[in-house]
């Protein structure tokens, strides 16, 4: 290749560099002029009344827990509310505390049991038990994003937790479900399947530069 071909090359990646910044900044920009033309329909003078109820709230914060899963089928959170609507108790589905998530099976079609995730991870809801702050779960509500399995249900009874506000209930078919429903339903536990009112809640990190021209 000679040095006249060799620097036009160079010349074009530092040109399509140039560009992609740009392209980057403007974006940025345009990101926050956005904010800025939703702010502007707002009325500065009254409460906002898109704020998240406390379900909405606290089922989202069952949900955004459940990213930090490390499961690659299903990521499942909870959030564990006393009657004060205060936050007790968090957790998502994992490995139990100082066994390794590498060493570990994640898959769960294995004719050999050992080899499945069944017999070694934590679900949420036992995580956000053990994660409480609280000295008392009694009474307290549950938010979690798929049905408790029985193993959980016993928990969730023991625990004295009143309530389940669940998500989804994909696995209703499975005996285990069944016989968590039966115990539940026995100990008294009240059980409601949550009804969103918005599909997707969106956490945009730059929005609360929205009023930056205030």
């Amino acid at each position: 290749m000679s040095a006249n071909e060799s620097d036009k090359i160079l010349d074009e990646k530092n040109s399509l560099h140039e560009s992609l910044s740009k392209l980057s900044v403007n974006k940025d920009e345009s990101d926050i002029n956005d904010s800025n033309k939703a702010a502007n329909l707002r009325d500065l003078e009254k409460k906002r009344e898109d704020y998240l109820e406390w379900p909405e709230y606290f089922m989202a914060v069952a949900f955004l827990s459940a990213m930090r899963s490390k499961d690659p089928c299903t990521q499942v959170g909870a959030c564990i509310t006393d009657s004060n609507n205060r936050i007790v108790g968090v957790g998502y589905n994992g490995m139990p505390i100082g066994c390794s998530d590498e060493i570990l099976p994640w898959g769960k079609t294995s004719s050999k049991p050992l080899e499945n995730k069944y017999m070694y991870v934590c679900h949420a809801e036992m995580n956000a038990i053990m994660n409480k702050n609280s000295a008392d779960l009694r009474g307290c509500k549950l938010y979690v994003a798929l049905f408790p399995c029985n193993e959980c249900a016993k928990l969730i009874i023991q625990a004295g937790i009143k309530e389940v506000v669940y998500m989804s209930d994909k696995h209703k078919s499975k005996p285990s479900t069944e016989a968590s429903k039966m115990m539940l339903n026995m100990a008294g536990v009240k059980l409601q399947q949550f009804v969103p009112k918005n599909s997707k809640i969106v956490i945009d990190f730059k929005e609360i530069d929205w009023n930056i021209s205030i």
